[in-house]
């Protein structure tokens, strides 16, 4: 049997090297085809293709691309701008571990080709739903999450052989590093302190973005997607009927409650390693056990509601979502340049949900129903929200 092809965009970053560590661990069963980058860490990108004998590398920096190009001889290097979604046709999945909106073009080029999506990448599929629910109708094409709650819920789903009994899909979160401060503390929160998560290990934005419970806010209109009315493969849930729930330990990872009160969940201890795993072997799984619990160990298992007063991110994803179109382009496109902000410390941690919020009301109602909509929705909302992050902040860029 020949084993199944692999591409991984973002492979310097978390889920890319995460990625890595599921190859490594069942050595001979994929091969590693085509990787790409964003340039500012060649050393990791020379390492992994050399290790894994990659015969293509994508790099969107051309003067990168050139450097690593040297560093690999023979290797083809693919270099500039669509390097990284052209890597998509030469694997059978394709794993989008880029951050943010860059992600839409390998999103829609593998689903366009035909390929399996393992996608760790929110924001192509939360920003272009619409665009990105044409491509995932493609013949062929295959989209399995990888965020760990989306990959619980897909794996809860296929327990399931009646699509109308689902009664609501519940999405735990964490609660974040700040889950038990008052209102006042968050006022002085630190950079330091909103990327110190207190069970998962993520890049700087996704940590960031569960401290705000917009990472959270997020996974409500991914999950609408997904498993929404609009989605390819059902089960045409309501966006009332997503909600999301605190679960400190971050053992449960989601669940499908049914038209009979049977509840279904996903439990694993927090290892991003199994739900990259179930997507590259899908519809088969892993022989790594990744995640294993040892019951005799595990003492208590909390839920309490989320506060929506402290953390309002997640309120501003729900409205989004409600008002459809190219407002959650705009959403994540504020979100993102908010963050940015704060990490830059030209904003307070408090002031991201203000700066989405005041861009969300800016938004012209534009609809989603091509790609040029979706690029040009992310562009005049990145305006709009600097221009609030100046006002807000008084800081100017």
């Amino acid at each position: 049997m020949t084993s199944p092809r692999v591409a991984i965009a973002g492979v310097t970053g978390s889920i890319g090297t995460q990625s890595l560590d599921v190859l490594r661990a069942e050595t001979g069963r994929y091969e590693l085809v085509a990787i790409g980058a964003g340039g500012a860490n060649p050393d990791a990108v020379v390492a992994a293709a050399q290790e894994f004998d990659v015969p293509v590398v994508a790099i969107d920096d051309p003067v990168a691309a050139e450097a690593i190009a040297e560093r690999l001889g023979g290797r083809e290097v693919r270099g500039g701008p669509g390097a990284l979604a052209s890597i998509a046709a030469e694997a059978d999945v394709v794993v989008n571990g880029v951050v943010g909106f860059a992600g839409l073009d390998v999103t829609l080029a593998t689903l366009n080709a035909g390929r399996r999506l393992a996608l760790a990448n929110k924001e192509s599929l939360i920003a272009g739903g619409p665009v990105v629910q044409a491509a995932w109708a493609t013949p062929g094409a295959a989209l399995i999450p990888v965020d760990s709650e989306h990959g619980a819920l897909h794996q809860c789903l296929r327990a399931n052989d009646v699509p109308d009994r689902v009664s609501r899909l519940v999405l735990t979160a964490s609660g974040g590093p700040f889950r038990t401060r008052s209102a006042d503390e968050l006022a002085t929160v630190g950079i330091e302190e909103a990327l110190a998560h207190p069970t998962w290990s993520m890049g700087p934005k996704i940590t960031v973005d569960s401290s705000t419970l917009m990472n959270k806010g997020l996974e409500v209109i991914e999950a609408y997607e997904l498993f929404g009315p609009g989605s390819p493969v059902g089960p045409g849930v309501a966006l009332e009927a997503i909600e999301v729930v605190v679960h400190p330990q971050s053992v449960v990872h989601s669940m499908v409650e049914f038209t009979d009160g049977s509840t279904i969940a996903q439990l694993s201890m927090p290892d991003m390693r199994l739900p990259i795993g179930y997507a590259l072997a899908w519809p088969d799984r892993s022989g790594v056990a990744n995640g294993r619990i040892d019951w005799s160990s595990l003492a208590r298992l909390d839920f309490e509601p989320p506060d929506v007063g402290r953390f309002p991110c997640l309120g501003l994803a729900y409205d989004a979502a409600r008002i459809g179109g190219t407002a959650p382009a705009w959403l994540s496109a504020a979100n993102e340049i908010a963050v940015e902000a704060f990490l830059a410390g030209r904003l307070r941690w408090i002031d991201i949900s203000a700066v989405v919020s005041d861009t969300l009301t800016s938004h012209d109602g534009a609809p989603a129903g091509s790609v040029g909509d979706v690029i040009d929705a992310d562009a005049r909302a990145r305006e709009v929200a600097r221009r609030v992050v100046t006002a807000v902040s008084g800081v100017a860029p």
